[in-house]
């Protein structure tokens, strides 16, 4: 009982948290969600009530440590330290408080899953992204970045034939078509203002190639940031869309015969407030040799599902070769022009979709990037034509879940950096994905990723 009351007593631990509180009780805030995402890339979490707020800053949520074993359709895995018995703490991070415009009355934090005693524990995603920003730190650098996201706007209705649930597309208008503008209009204006509104800046908005796909992307931030950005994105999405009675999928394939849905992530390294890449092409050039050195391993974290290998094939704009060029939409790594004489350069990784758990995809980009600074690796001549055309000059991206997990597996660099444990339920929370979805047929596997991701 005096733990209990000690408990109660905890005061907040900063001012950033005493506004927190303040802003709940002034806005109405009734419930506030400490979300966090996991090996199958799931945006879960749990929520706090306005009364028990102020102890939950300090304490967080307790939390078992088995979820960091569950895959995307709650199957729970074999894995060593995380089953039944174990416990963490969901500790929200202050910081990242928005109320959900999409849901009146709730707000969000982005949480780290800590140790009961408050330490950090080696199965945080988050946590893996910030000692990663941390190494680069080290180095003299910092990362900015940002998702590009695509997704499926429409409906969710039962399918025909009594199989499972099929996504009914808003439209079928063509891509950048001033028609598709139209159709989606009264959605992405509330989207835009919900994004705004929790401080995420819209850059571009276009209805996509695909048939109710949409693309939005909003402003780059430093890694952590632009992570927990695209954690927000993906609940906006989806939550204003159920506002709106309809449906919004960022899966990579929800429809099997339409475009994919990448999220393509783009890159700018800086030391000293300068952009190392437009200030050292060299090092721009290691950094690229980096990423494609770790390339198939890396699909593995960045295309984290089944579904992901269905949008990673050739002339289907989403790089399918090993391979780097300026502004080359077919190259894994596309060197992306500036934009006027003010712009600075970025990378933009193709092969990445919003299936990838977000701090695990950004802080394996790191140390690839790292590796190939620290090593000075050479990323070859740059392809200037569709990699396609010229096929036996450059190697071919995994081309299944399965083959980019054996990549994985076998790069000491980017396993050595997840660390055992976060290695081994990464590797079995995927492997069962992948040998859940070969018992079931092709609907099956659009279902569960379309209603998930």
């Amino acid at each position: 009982m005096r733990d209990r009351q000690r408990v109660t007593k905890l005061q907040p631990p900063d001012p950033a948290a005493q506004r927190i509180l303040e802003r709940a009780e002034i806005e109405g805030i009734e419930l506030i969600r400490f979300l966090y995402a996991d090996h199958g890339g799931v945006i879960r979490g749990k929520a706090a009530s306005r009364s028990r707020l102020a102890e939950r800053l300090g304490t967080g949520i307790g939390h078992t440590v088995a979820m960091m074993a569950m895959n995307m359709l709650d199957q729970l895995q074999e894995v060593e330290q995380l089953g039944p018995v174990g416990e963490v703490r969901l500790v929200p991070d202050p910081s990242t408080f928005v109320p959900l415009p999409y849901s009146p009355g709730a707000a969000a934090m982005m949480a780290d899953l800590r140790r009961p005693d408050g330490t950090p524990w080696e199965a945080c995603p988050r946590t893996f992204l910030k000692d990663a920003v941390a190494t680069l730190a080290d180095e003299g650098y910092t990362l900015v970045a940002a998702f590009e996201p695509e997704f499926t706007l429409g409906r969710r209705l039962p399918s025909p034939d009594g199989g499972p649930d099929r996504l009914v597309p808003l439209d079928d208008t063509l891509c950048y078509a001033g028609l598709g503008f139209d159709t989606a209009h009264d959605y992405t204006i509330k989207l835009i203002r919900a994004l705004e509104s929790q401080g995420l800046r819209v850059e571009h908005y276009h209805p996509e190639l695909g048939p109710g796909q949409q693309e939005l992307s909003v402003r780059h931030a430093p890694a952590l940031r632009a992570a927990d950005n695209h954690v927000l994105y993906r609940e906006t999405v989806r939550g204003v869309a159920l506002r709106m009675a309809m449906w919004a999928s960022l899966a990579p394939k929800p429809l099997a015969d339409q475009a994919g849905n990448g999220a393509h992530l783009h890159l700018s390294l800086w030391r000293d407030d300068r952009n190392v890449f437009a200030d050292s092409e060299e090092v721009r050039a290691w950094f690229i040799g980096g990423l494609l050195e770790h390339l198939p391993a890396l699909t593995a974290l960045t295309c984290g599902s089944v579904n992901s290998f269905r949008r990673l094939a050739p002339r289907m704009w989403s790089s399918a070769y090993v391979c780097h060029g300026p502004d080359n939409r077919e190259a894994a790594v596309r060197v992306c022009s500036p934009l006027g004489e003010s712009g600075e350069p970025n990378l933009e990784l193709k092969p990445s979709d919003s299936s990838a758990n977000p701090y695990l995809a950004l802080g394996a980009v790191i140390h690839a990037g790292l590796d190939g600074i620290r090593r000075k690796l050479d990323p070859g001549e740059p392809a200037t034509v569709d990699p396609d055309t010229v096929p036996d000059r450059y190697p071919r991206l995994p081309s299944s879940l399965e083959e980019a997990l054996d990549a994985l597996e076998r790069d000491d660099v980017l396993t050595g950096a997840l660390g055992p444990l976060r290695t081994r339920a990464y590797l079995a929370v995927k492997r069962s994905e992948a040998a859940a979805f070969k018992k079931k047929d092709t609907a099956y596997e659009l279902f569960n990723h379309l209603r998930v991701f």
